[in-house]
């Protein structure tokens, strides 16, 4: 099991401390770009290959608006490939060059890749939405405090007039 994210690492690493394999921290890195997630997917492709795990799965927090993420989960090795849909013909066969095997052993690492890269720019996106609807919650808990002691002021200031 690898993990990227300090989240995540705290969690996984109570719950599943034997089966972790790696840790990759990002956390020092301004712009993940896709560099990181190349790195990070070629080191999948080379331990999946080296037999160290059968299934890979990535589990990154989905950005939907500022104010939901979800938790998901995406096998990416083995491929999982939806059904075709009722009615889908067969299509027509072409003749590749390169060969396909040839196109494959170059398109899949990219893929796999690709599909790190874009989970974690979820990821980052859902963090800096759930910053913004925290930091958004704690401007307006400190305007409504402000408001009431203000008037708590006002209202001892004018008692004390009055006395």
């Amino acid at each position: 099991m690898h993990r990227f994210g300090k989240k995540g690492n705290d969690l996984l690493k109570r719950q599943f401390a034997k089966e972790i394999i790696e840790f990759v921290d990002l956390r020092s890195v301004r712009n993940v770009g896709f560099e990181h997630a190349d790195a990070i997917g070629r080191n999948i492709i080379n331990r999946f290959e080296a037999g160290e795990y059968d299934v890979a799965t990535l589990f990154y927090s989905r950005f939907k608006s500022v104010i939901q993420q979800f938790p998901t989960a995406q096998q990416i090795i083995p491929a999982e490939i939806p059904a075709k849909a009722e009615g889908a013909g067969t299509g027509a066969a072409y003749d590749y060059e390169p060969d396909e095997s040839a196109i494959l052993a170059s398109l899949l690492p990219r893929n796999i890749s690709m599909q790190v890269f874009s989970a974690l720019l979820e990821n980052g996106a859902s963090e800096q939405g759930a910053r913004m609807s925290a930091m958004d919650s704690a401007t307006r808990n400190a305007g409504d405090m402000i408001k009431k002691q203000t008037i708590k002021y006002n209202r001892s200031r004018q008692a004390m007039i009055t006395k």
